[in-house]
């Protein structure tokens, strides 16, 4: 997906050109993939541009720099306070923002101890991640990322070669998004996001442990309980996902995207979805600031 670059990028506590903040060749994280990312959107609301859950992003950036040994030499405060000036400075209204640490330049072999550290912040206009309004899942034949082989619970950088595999697979034959199964057959989530089913009118989500926990995901599992809905949280099959009344990703980029079709199965009730639809109606009321409940998972750029 093309972007449309914006004037400035955070870089290492200064404020550059987006054509001006660039790395060297002999980058650690470039050839190992030992560094940590984020995704989080803001939205142009009544009250202004307003960040979604940036305090929870940026203490998930540090969580997963951390199980990589790479210590963020700013803090998280200061983290999310270069994002606010960063948009002040771009006066973008919507769309996307992608901080990211990684281990820096002139250091080489697998241990990074004492690479230099690097963080930047960049920001974009961005649309919908997923165009279609509803979308056709095919399984891959990779499965998500063994929780024995990382610490799958974190946004690494390298982690991600498994979801482009997984994408490219399923983009060859004509499906918009892939779903990866977990290493014990179980379904996992999909190459960006994480996965709900509706079946008689409770949600059930795959439980924690081969899984990344989104932060969409923990939103609409808040908004489905608030809404009179029973959430599980457990391990299922595909042939249990195949049955399912209603099925949904969610995530940063995707926000909330219906699924109709997986794996050549037609999803039952992908055309009425009537928890889908009341939970992505529910989302929208909280990122446009009109639920006053969770306030506090928007920060207002003033």
């Amino acid at each position: 997906m093309k972007l449309t670059p914006t004037k400035y990028i955070w870089m290492d506590g200064k404020f550059k050109l987006w054509k001006d903040a660039t790395v060297h060749l002999i980058t650690h994280t470039l050839h190992y993939g030992a560094g940590s990312f984020e995704g989080i959107r803001f939205y142009d609301t009544p009250n202004g541009t307003a960040v979604f859950r940036l305090q929870d992003h940026i203490k998930r950036l540090f969580y997963s720099s951390g199980v990589i040994g790479l210590k963020i030499p700013f803090t998280q405060k200061q983290v999310c306070d270069a994002t606010v000036e960063l948009l002040r400075k771009n006066k973008t209204k919507s769309g996307y923002i992608r901080p990211i640490s990684w281990y820096g330049e002139g250091h080489m072999g697998l241990d990074p101890s004492g690479a230099p550290v690097n963080i930047a912040i960049a920001c974009w206009p961005w649309g919908a991640y997923l165009a279609a309004e509803t979308i056709r899942v095919m399984t891959s034949s990779f499965i998500r990322i063994h929780p024995k082989s990382t610490r799958s619970d974190a946004k690494i950088n390298g982690h991600y070669f498994n979801s482009v595999e997984a994408v490219l697979e399923v983009k060859k034959a004509g499906y918009d998004e892939a779903l990866f199964l977990d290493f014990e057959g179980n379904v996992a989530e999909g190459s960006g996001e994480n996965i709900f089913m509706v079946k008689n009118g409770v949600l059930i989500t795959p439980a924690l442990g081969s899984i990344l926990s989104g932060l969409t995901r923990d939103a609409v599992m808040s908004l489905a309980k608030d809404l009179g809905y029973k959430v599980v949280e457990k391990k299922f099959k595909l042939a249990d996902l195949y049955k399912a009344d209603e099925v949904f990703l969610t995530g940063t980029a995707a926000e909330i995207v219906p699924v109709r079709v997986i794996d050549k199965k037609t999803i039952a009730g992908w055309k009425e979805r009537p928890v889908t639809r009341a939970l992505d109606k529910a989302f929208k009321a909280v990122i446009s600031g009109e639920n006053r409940k969770y306030k506090k998972w928007l920060t207002y750029i003033k």
